[in-house]
């Protein structure tokens, strides 16, 4: 059917045409759509509540690209694995000297047939250097049992220490009258017992010590299966490791030192209440590494003393649980602006303060019982120490599932809005690398049962070399370089941060081409139907 043409009624050579037309109507459509996303757009820009990217020093972070971000995290693994290859072609951690029970026995014609079950075994250390750090004696038997049976025998052991002074003479350290008599387990597997650990000194004040092991209630046990053979292990701290422990951890300190230095550099000129959440926490962090790299760590080796290596302790513990703080402040912290301490920062303390006590407890509760008595070990105290486990477990438990809470609420609020996205990307990849190579170094270096093999109470063989040191350093250091270089300033001009603290409108004034890629703040504010004169308001640049 023809359409009717439009008349021309007036003589005025157009015609009008009636409004309805397809056109108008889908027009009319686009309007009604634009202005449902309008209404939308508002959940998906930051809130008033949020920690706006606007009303913050603009973060080096905002002007990376794809190729710089890529750039970022070869860096960090190449200096990661370079730091690993260096530990792999360093020197074992600890060095063992073994004397066997049976060189012990006295010169006489007619030796005691329990000689090996009960002792005494009189033993003479290797020479040891203030390198050596600390030592322990450790024991293994072996038996005549061909059984398949395993079975768990209790015995006492006594230990008596001298030490030998320059001239020669020895000096008492753990008087005999002075000895308790602490339980040990053996614990064996047809001819084979596992090793226990009979004492451990934390520092050494003397380059020889003479030690005197006795057995008790060991006899029944060698009149069944007959203990064939009894060896003593001494075992210390590799000299060379400890060389290279003090030149790297002299080097990690320099670094930091240096890092910490131009990070405060950037951001002199831009006052403290415009700084990020991230920068605000890096300029504690940095300071804290330090700690951790320890200035004051060769004090050790030039004081005989426990008190540097227990400051020492303190210090890795402390930055360690601020580490831990730090992600929960961040994760909470960008959903939010108004972070007052008792409703923002004290939950969170009361969350990782446990952590940093049995931290603290661990490094400071047994070496100062071994103080008193090197013989003591956590095995002994079995009521306090399984309290304190169960206390350690659900401290962590605890922390873990907050931590999740507040990183599905902050991916569930922000990885919409522009710039939030990059923010909670970057630190759940960097945060993801580090929580898996501590896990995969702690799991590998103590097994799963980390407080009942703890380094302090019982130093095992696995590690051979230096490379977890290498890894565990390297890996924490680095991981905050990488983060300061990211969260710098990118060189905007000093007065951008004034005009733009509190006026949206101004935030993106002079967005680059790499801004452009990864979405702008304006962009996502601009209608869908703006036209004429108004369009011109926004740059395109």
């Amino acid at each position: 059917m023809a359409t009717k043409p439009p008349q021309d009624t007036n003589g005025l050579g157009y015609s009008y045409v009636n409004p309805g037309g397809m056109f108008l109507r889908l027009k009319n459509s686009l309007s009604q759509f634009s202005d449902l996303f309008s209404e939308f757009n508002k959940y998906i820009a930051p809130a008033y509540h949020h920690d706006r990217c606007e009303r913050s020093v603009h973060m080096r972070l905002y002007s990376m690209n794809k190729r710089e971000f890529v750039m970022v995290f070869l860096a960090f693994f190449a200096c990661f694995g370079l730091g690993i290859f260096i530990g792999l072609a360093g020197p074992p951690i600890t060095t063992t000297t073994m004397v066997t029970g049976s060189s012990l026995m006295p010169n006489t014609t007619s030796p005691s047939p329990d000689y090996l079950a009960n002792g005494p075994f009189v033993m003479r250390t290797p020479l040891m250097t203030t390198y050596s750090q600390q030592l322990w004696l450790i024991v293994r038997l072996d038996t005549d049992n061909t059984d398949d049976e395993i079975f768990d025998k209790s015995f006492h052991v006594s230990v008596a220490i001298d030490g030998l002074t320059v001239d020669h003479k020895p000096t008492t350290v753990l008087a005999l009258d002075r000895a308790k008599n602490r339980t040990r387990h053996l614990t064996c597997s047809r001819e084979a017992c596992n090793e226990f650990i009979v004492l451990h000194l934390g520092f050494l004040d003397y380059a020889h010590y003479i030690i005197t092991v006795r057995f008790y209630g060991l006899d029944s046990f060698h009149h069944r299966y007959n203990i064939n053979s009894v060896q003593f292990y001494f075992k210390t701290y590799n000299p060379a490791f400890t060389q290279i422990e003090i030149w790297f951890r002299f080097i990690f300190l320099l670094f930091t030192f240096i890092v910490t230095c131009w990070f405060a550099h950037t951001l002199r000129k831009y006052p403290i209440y415009d700084w990020s959440i991230e920068q605000k926490w890096m300029s504690v962090l940095l300071p804290l590494l330090l700690l951790y790299n320890n200035p004051i760590f060769p004090l050790i080796f030039l004081m005989n003393s426990w008190l540097p290596g227990m400051v020492d302790a303190v210090l890795q513990a402390t930055f360690l649980c601020s580490l831990l703080l730090f992600w929960l402040c961040i994760y909470h912290g960008l959903r939010q602006n108004e972070r007052k301490l008792l409703t923002f920062y004290v939950p969170k303390l009361i969350v990782v303060l446990p952590i940093w006590l049995c931290a603290i407890v661990l490094a400071t509760w047994e070496r100062c019982n071994e103080m008193k008595d090197p013989t003591y070990s956590h095995f002994v105290d079995t009521g306090n120490y399984n309290g304190f486990k169960m206390f350690f477990y659900i401290a962590g438990a605890m922390y873990l599932l907050y931590l999740v809470l507040l990183i599905l609420r902050a991916y569930s609020e922000l990885r919409s809005m522009p710039y939030f996205d990059m923010r909670l990307k970057f630190l759940t990849l960097l945060m993801l690398f580090v929580l898996s190579i501590t896990l995969v170094v702690t799991l590998c270096r103590f097994g799963f049962g980390i407080l009942e093999d703890n380094f302090v109470a019982r130093l095992n063989t696995t590690y051979k070399s230096s490379a977890q040191f290498m890894c565990f350093y390297g890996l924490l250091n680095f991981y905050l370089y990488t983060m300061a270089y990211v969260y710098s300033p990118n060189g905007r001009p000093l007065h951008e941060a004034t005009i733009t603290k509190d006026n949206p409108a101004f935030s993106m004034i002079n967005d680059s081409d790499e801004e452009v890629v990864y979405g702008s703040d304006e962009d996502s504010r601009r209608p869908l139907n703006s036209s004429g004169g108004k369009g011109n308001d926004y740059d395109s640049d």
